[in-house]
C-alpha cells in the first residue's frame, strides 16, 4: 500500500510538470485574500511567499507565451508595435492593486506569468511600512543593480524616517542620536540635513520639529510617501512609479485637449471611450443681451473675481455694478454715481466686496459692492489718477498717477508708499497674484516690472507704444495691446525675448485692451476700431472668431472667470453686449416666450432674440 501511494504521488508529479502553468498555480485560500486585502490599505501590491514570487518571477517558457509566439519579453503590442507587453501588463497589474482590486490583479499575475515587481522589492516595501528600518536597509543593499549615490541616497531617506520616529514618536533620545552618529552621518549624504536633524534633538516640542524638517510622520500614509521617495530614485523597472497608468492617461487626455483649438468646457473630466474634440459651438459667439444704461461711451468693464458680477465706466461720469443671475444674463444693480469726470478705470476687490472706480485726472473711490455705498475718496492735490490695482491681501492697493508716481493706500485713506520710477505718465498698471510684483506700462515703449521684494526692477521692450495690459490670473503670462495692431503675450516665467503675436484687430488711435478668456485661459479676446471683437487661440495664436454687432469701437472686453461661455464686451456706441452660446440664446427666448406678461421699461437693457430686440419680461426685470 504505502509503495502504491508513493507511485501515485510520484505519477501525480509528472503529470503536473506536464500541465499548463495555470494548472499547476493554485488560487489564495478565502483566509489568504482576506490577509492579502488588509495589506492592500498599506501598498497597492500583494504579499507573495518566497516560493511563489519565486515561481512567479521567472521567464515564461516558449510554449508559455501567448500565441505560441516569441517570449513575452521580447513582445510588442499596439497597432503600431510601440508598446512592450510585459511593460502593459505590470501597469495594468499596479492599476488593479492600486484601485484595491487585489484577488484580480494577483489573478492578472498569475495568467500572464508577469509579476509585478521582484520578490526582493516586495519584501523591500513591507519592511518599509512595517517599519523594520534596520531590515529594509539590508534588503535595499539586495536590489540592483544600484549606483552607489542612489543606494546612499535611498538609505538616508530610510534612516531619516527611523531617527525621527526614535526621537519623536517613542522618546528615545538615546537611540536617535546613536542612529545619527552610527548610521546617517557614515554615509556623507546632505550634511545640511544632517545638521538640521541634529538640531531637532533640542527642540521642546513634537510640533517643533514637525515644523522645522518638514516631517510628515509616522503612520502609513508617511510611510508611503518615503516609499515613493525613494521610488523616484530606484530604475522604474525596478519599481514601477506610483500609479503610472493613472498618469499615462492624464497625459494621453492633456495632449488631446491641448489639440482641441475650441475646447472650452467648464468640465474638468474627459471621456475615455472616445477621442477628445470639441466644436466651434464651444466659443461664446452670439449676442444674448444687449445693455444701454450708460449714456456716453463706455470704456471698461470688468467680470467680478467670482463671476456673478460685472462692473463697467463710462464717459458719462458713473460706473455700474451689474449682477449675473441665471449663470447667462445680466441686470443692473447699483448705478455709482460721484465722479465729476469720465470714469475709465474699475478694479474689484480679492473678495468682491469691494470695487474701485478713477478716471483721468479724477480721484480713486471705494465703494461698497453690496450697497453700492461710497466708502471713501482718495486724491492728490493737483493730479489725479489713471489705474488701480488690488493687493492680494485686500488691505491695501496701489495707484498709477498723472504725476508719474505710483502710490500704495490702505483702506483708511493712509498713504503708504511712493514709487517714482523713472517714466513718463503711468497708463495702466497691475499686481502679480502672489503680491510680489507691480507691473506698468506707459506711453513710452517699455514695461516695467517692479519686485517688491527685493526691490529689483525688470524692463521688457517693445518696439511700438503700448495701450494696456492684462495679467494671467496664475501671474505667468503678461497681454499688452500695442499700436501697431498687435497683441502681444508674454511669459514672464521663462524670461523669453520674444512674444506671441495676435493679429488681424484695428488699432491705432485709441486705447483698446484684450484679455485672457475660456477654459484654462484657452482663449485671447479683444476689442478693435473696426466696432467688432476679435478671438484667437492662445496656443496657436489662430484667428477663431470675428464677432460683429457693435456700432462703434469696441473699447474693452472681459471674460467671465466662472463660467467659460460668457463674455462681455464694451463700446463707444453706449452699449455693453453679452456674449454667449448660441444654444443659450435658444433657451432664453423659450424660457422668455413661455411668460406672457406684457413687456414694460426695463432701465436700459435689452434681450436679444433671434437677432431682434425685444424688452425683458416684467418678472426678468430687477427694478
Amino acid at each position: 500500500m504505502g509503495g502504491g501511494d508513493t507511485c501515485s504521488s510520484d505519477d501525480d508529479e509528472e503529470e503536473q510538470r506536464h500541465e499548463p502553468p495555470l494548472k499547476r498555480m493554485k488560487l489564495s485560500s478565502p483566509h489568504q485574500d482576506s490577509r492579502r486585502q488588509h495589506h492592500n490599505l498599506l501598498a497597492p501590491f500583494p504579499l507573495l511567499s518566497p516560493r511563489q514570487s519565486s515561481s512567479l518571477y521567472r521567464s515564461p517558457k516558449p510554449h508559455e507565451s501567448l500565441g505560441m509566439g516569441p517570449p513575452i519579453e521580447s513582445q510588442m503590442m499596439g497597432s503600431k508595435k510601440q508598446i512592450r507587453r510585459v511593460e502593459f501588463v505590470r501597469i495594468i497589474t499596479q492599476a488593479l492593486y492600486s484601485l484595491g482590486y487585489s484577488r484580480a490583479a494577483a489573478l492578472v499575475e498569475e495568467e500572464s506569468g508577469v509579476p509585478l515587481q521582484l520578490p526582493v522589492v516586495s519584501d523591500f516595501r513591507r519592511e518599509v511600512l512595517d517599519g523594520r528600518w534596520e531590515e529594509s536597509v539590508a534588503t535595499l543593499a539586495k536590489i540592483g543593480p544600484l549606483l552607489d549615490e542612489t543606494h546612499k541616497l535611498a538609505a538616508f531617506l530610510i534612516l531619516q524616517q527611523k531617527f525621527l520616529e526614535l526621537l519623536v514618536d517613542r522618546g528615545d533620545v538615546l537611540g536617535a542620536l546613536r542612529t545619527l552618529r552610527t548610521e546617517i552621518s557614515p554615509l556623507g549624504v546632505n550634511r545640511q540635513r544632517v545638521h538640521e536633524l541634529a538640531s531637532c534633538v533640542v527642540c521642546p516640542t513634537r510640533g517643533d520639529i514637525l515644523e522645522k524638517v518638514e516631517w510628515k510622520g509616522s503612520d502609513t500614509e508617511a510611510r508611503m510617501a518615503l516609499l515613493e521617495k525613494i521610488q523616484a530614485l530606484l530604475p522604474p523597472h525596478i519599481m514601477i512609479p506610483e500609479r503610472r497608468l493613472e498618469h499615462l492617461v492624464e497625459q494621453a487626455l492633456a495632449v488631446q485637449r491641448e489639440g482641441c483649438i475650441f475646447h472650452n468646457s467648464a468640465e474638468t473630466a474627459l471621456s475615455l471611450y472616445t477621442d477628445h474634440q470639441c466644436g466651434r459651438d464651444q466659443i461664446p459667439t452670439e449676442t444674448v443681451q444687449v445693455l444701454e444704461a450708460h449714456d456716453n461711451e463706455v470704456w471698461y468693464l470688468q467680470f467680478s473675481r467670482d463671476g456673478r458680477h460685472l462692473a463697467s465706466a463710462s464717459k458719462d461720469c458713473t460706473a455700474i455694478i451689474w449682477e449675473v443671475v441665471d449663470d447667462d444674463f445680466v441686470r443692473r444693480k447699483h448705478t455709482l454715481a460721484g465722479h465729476h469726470k469720465s470714469v475709465s478705470f474699475v478694479a474689484w476687490s480679492p473678495d468682491d466686496s469691494m470695487i474701485l472706480t478713477c478716471g483721468t485726472e479724477e480721484a480713486v473711490k471705494l465703494w461698497d459692492t453690496a450697497t453700492g455705498e461710497c466708502k471713501h475718496t482718495f486724491q492728490k492735490a493737483s493730479h489725479g489718477f489713471t489705474s488701480c490695482a488690488w493687493f492680494p491681501d485686500g488691505k491695501t492697493f496701489v495707484t498709477g498717477a498723472v504725476d508719474k508716481c505710483m502710490y500704495r493706500w490702505d483702506l483708511s485713506g493712509a498713504e503708504l508708499e511712493v514709487w517714482k520710477p523713472r517714466m513718463p505718465r503711468i497708463i495702466d498698471l497691475a499686481v502679480t497674484p502672489d503680491g510680489n510684483n507691480v507691473v506698468c506700462i506707459c506711453h513710452d515703449k517699455d514695461i516695467r516690472v517692479f519686485n517688491l521684494e527685493d526691490k529689483t526692477e525688470r524692463l521688457i521692450e517693445e518696439d511700438h507704444s503700448i495701450t494696456s495690459l492684462s495679467v494671467s490670473l496664475d501671474g505667468r503670462y503678461l497681454l499688452v495691446n500695442l499700436v501697431s495692431q498687435e497683441i502681444h503675450l508674454w511669459d514672464m516665467a521663462l524670461n523669453s525675448r520674444s512674444p506671441c503675436k495676435y493679429k488681424g484687430h484695428r488699432q491705432g488711435r485709441y486705447v483698446i485692451r484684450s484679455c485672457f478668456g475660456g477654459s484654462d485661459h484657452a482663449f485671447i479676446v479683444s476689442g478693435s476700431e473696426d466696432s467688432q471683437v476679435y478671438i484667437w487661440h492662445r496656443g496657436n495664436g489662430e484667428l477663431l472668431e470675428v464677432l460683429p454687432g457693435h456700432s462703434g469701437t469696441v473699447n474693452c472686453v472681459s471674460w467671465n472667470p466662472s463660467n467659460p461661455h460668457m463674455f462681455a464686451s464694451a463700446s463707444d456706441d453706449h452699449t455693453i453686449r453679452i456674449w454667449g452660446l448660441s444654444s443659450t440664446k435658444r433657451d432664453r427666448h423659450r424660457r422668455s416666450s413661455a411668460a406672457a406678461p406684457t413687456p414694460k421699461s426695463n432701465g436700459g437693457i435689452s434681450h436679444i432674440v433671434n437677432g431682434g430686440t425685444r424688452e425683458l419680461l416684467e418678472n426678468l426685470r430687477p427694478f
